[in-house]
């Protein structure tokens, strides 16, 4: 079993480090994934249909899609589990809110949110603790919520010794779709679309197959 204290020093050591690099190198490639765009078009429209409310962006990196979640007229905000890359967020995007904080233990207020992306920052998250950040997920929805989550296909877990021209100590998880929708049902959130694609061009040389889900919290859920 994962140890979740180490587990998540490690993970805000390593993006710690290479916040500064990631800042410069990950938000210049949003713009050219399209499916993601087309995606999180349908999850505003679902979230502005359902009454609206808050959106956080948990993982939020450097702002990027924070920032693209307050173009499309939701009340979005960053959580991020590293003190360097909040900075670098709020840097970028000085009209947003970001707070530190943890997927695995969430400060706030249950049914608090209209919607959560998750867009692959689970990635690092040991697939043993998945059930406890979509059981945060659950909870911190309102009834009616919508969940965006993005992340890598397979069956494989990858160590990173170095990445964005940093030395650090990374692990990255590839999952099977249907094991994640299971999860994420089991958390008691309804999955209204999944789609499995390609990597584009530009992700080929170090990327796989990649899943976009979208899941709703039942209006007569309870957190």
């Amino acid at each position: 079993m994962t140890d979740l204290t180490t587990y998540l020093t490690s993970t805000q050591l390593a993006y710690d480090t290479a916040a500064g690099a990631y800042a410069e190198i990950v938000p210049p490639l949003f713009p050219q994934d399209l499916y993601a765009h087309a995606v999180f078009g349908v999850f505003a429209e679902r979230v502005k249909r359902a009454g609206g409310g808050p959106v956080a962006d948990l993982g939020c990196g450097p702002g990027h899609v924070t920032a693209h979640l307050d173009s499309l007229g939701l009340s979005a905000f960053g959580v991020d589990l590293s003190p360097k890359t909040v900075a670098e967020a709020r840097r970028a995007h000085p009209g947003l809110r970001f707070e530190e904080g943890t997927m695995t233990g969430l400060d706030l207020a249950d049914g608090s949110l209209g919607g959560v992306v998750a867009w692959y920052s689970t990635v690092h998250t040991p697939p043993e603790l998945l059930p406890t950040v979509f059981a945060e997920f659950h909870r911190v929805l309102a009834p009616g919520g919508h969940l965006l989550l993005g992340f890598k296909v397979g069956d494989l877990l990858r160590h990173l010794d170095h990445a964005y021209g940093h030395d650090l100590s990374l692990d990255v998880y590839w999952l099977d779709p249907e094991h994640v929708l299971g999860l994420v049902e089991q958390a008691g959130l309804q999955v209204e679309a999944q789609l499995i694609r390609e990597p584009e061009e530009y992700e080929r040389a170090t990327q796989g197959r990649q899943a976009i889900l979208i899941a709703r919290k039942p209006d007569d859920a309870t957190a």
